[in-house]
């Protein structure tokens, strides 16, 4: 029998991520460009990144979308963290199937149907669009991911853990930060990750909820790229790239750090035992 891939797997794979990385790279690449055609190579330079420095709308919408996705990504994790705990542990109560449907609707529904249906709320109610509505809008789509994360981790959860803590006096609540969470530290980080990452890419609803004063970054990315792409949007879409690769690198790591220290205490505790 043969061993390893076969060509037409390692072709397959190769044209995969190519598809998938190729634009990506090229993007980065012409953000080093001299010339202000992108089309046109004319030597290697990073001024581009200056002009971007210097651009007060660019900074001032980047501003935006930090605070928005890192507000809506924090909300998200602990709204998510309780429906997944809810679904999980739960087990079958009234409206159970009309809770679950709730959270994973944003799922599978367009962005476009989402925005509106949200857009129409706010008009409703008569609040002003601006930057606590693309919030609250963004915390409404994330919550579902990061439920959906949290969830996939406590269903292997061993909860002869908790009951030992509770057995030795341990307070529910206490248990809960001591025990559990700790635990599943990594899934709850993965989905916080996923929330930021989702919020700091969105554009469709974003642009249905967003007033005066509170343009996001892909917003004004996306206003200027009508006119013809500049080497100064490339310089943008860099750095954005480089903030969501350090971010899932970082995370990657803090979940493995955790599950480590977790399986060396558990084999500490064994050997205790």
């Amino acid at each position: 029998m043969r061993k390893g891939p076969s060509w037409f797997n390692l072709t397959s794979l190769v044209l995969g991520f190519a598809f998938l990385y190729l634009p990506i790279v090229l993007l980065v690449v012409y953000s080093f460009n001299e010339s202000r055609l992108v089309t046109v190579w004319a030597g290697f330079s990073t001024k581009w990144y200056g002009e971007m420095l210097r651009n007060q709308q660019l900074l001032d919408a980047a501003w935006v979308t930090a605070r928005v996705a890192f507000t809506s990504a924090t909300i998200a994790t602990v709204l998510g963290t309780i429906a997944a705990l809810v679904l999980v542990r739960s087990g079958r109560f009234l409206g159970r199937t009309l809770f679950s449907g709730m959270i994973y609707a944003p799922l599978v529904m367009p962005e476009v149907i989402l925005g509106l249906s949200l857009l129409l709320l706010f008009v409703a109610v008569d609040q002003t669009r601006g930057f606590w509505t693309v919030m609250i809008a963004h915390t409404t789509f994330s919550m579902c991911y990061v439920a959906v994360v949290v969830q996939s981790r406590l269903a292997g959860f061993d909860r002869s853990v908790e009951e030992a803590a509770m057995d030795l006096g341990c307070p529910p609540f206490k248990t809960f930060f001591a025990v559990t969470l700790p635990i599943i530290l990594p899934g709850v980080v993965a989905g916080w990750m996923l929330a930021f990452t989702l919020s700091l890419d969105d554009l469709v609803i974003a642009s249905f909820t967003t007033g005066p004063g509170a343009t996001t970054l892909p917003m004004k990315i996306y206003s200027q790229v009508r006119l013809g792409v500049t080497p100064e949007i490339n310089a943008v879409c860099t750095v954005l790239v480089a903030i969501v690769t350090v971010g899932v690198i970082a995370a990657s790591l803090v979940t493995k750090q955790q599950e480590a220290r977790r399986q060396r205490d558990i084999r500490r505790a064994e050997a205790q035992g």
